[in-house]
């Protein structure tokens, strides 16, 4: 089954860009993914082809307009996954990437300006409106972008290794742990002891620990997470007793 990606944009030639490259453009040519943009400037009906006015309320900036997104959402006919990219949007997860990734495909409409009228979300309730990061982008387009990357390596078949998209960061709610590779020694530097004695229960004790120690000290809100969860199992067998 391929993964078919829609992009509403006002840029359609941002897309594919680099995903026409490396893993996801040999995924791409091989079918594994297909992608499509729409111009959502098609859907404006007036000689200038408008998608944006000035904020209700006043303001600086332009809004998009929801009756040309709308009938932009209307003509893709959605029953896949559809997202809005906006700063005032939902954290986009690994977990909610992978669930995306499990699916038919995903609709990604791109924001532009000062954003989305929001009577666009009042109608169409099942838009996810999600972000990337608590950054704000000149649009949603390169939002769009690292989304779509995200889920395309997860296909099956994309990425080598079966085990290549399950340890790395956030898929144990942890950071992943660090890496090494030959030379054994650079700069005064060596690998870890540990990683150079074959024996893999060690190992990968050093990397739960590892990967512990990094969550716990660069991301506590990850770390706060994980602990609850891993917390929680204990305290439920004590309620049950």
């Amino acid at each position: 089954m391929t993964f078919a990606a829609t992009i509403l944009t006002l840029y359609p030639e941002m897309f594919p860009g680099p995903l026409g490259v490396s893993l996801a453009g040999k995924a791409l040519e091989r079918g594994d993914w297909s992608c499509e943009t729409v111009q959502i400037r098609d859907f404006a009906t007036d000689k200038h082809r408008t998608v944006d006015d000035t904020p209700a309320g006043g303001g600086a900036g332009m809004v998009l307009k929801a009756d040309v997104l709308g009938r932009a959402i209307e003509s893709v006919g959605e029953t896949r996954p559809i997202l809005a990219m906006t700063p005032r949007g939902k954290p986009i997860t690994q977990e909610r990437i992978r669930e995306i990734a499990g699916g038919p495909g995903v609709a990604i409409v791109c924001g532009r300006f000062e954003g989305f009228d929001e009577r666009l979300f009042e109608h169409y309730p099942q838009i996810e409106q999600v972000s990337l990061a608590d950054i704000v982008l000149s649009g949603g387009e390169p939002a769009a972008l690292a989304i779509l990357d995200a889920c395309i390596r997860l296909l099956p078949g994309v990425m080598g290794a079966p085990d290549s998209g399950h340890e790395e960061s956030f898929e144990d709610r942890l950071l992943e742990y660090p890496q090494y590779t030959r030379p054994q020694e650079w700069e005064g530097r060596t690998i870890p002891e540990v990683l150079r004695s074959g024996d893999h229960a060690k190992i990968a004790a050093w990397r739960k620990a590892r990967s512990e120690d990094d969550t716990r000290l660069r991301r506590p809100d990850l770390w706060e997470r994980y602990s609850d969860a891993r917390d929680r199992p204990a305290s439920d067998a004590r309620q049950k007793k």
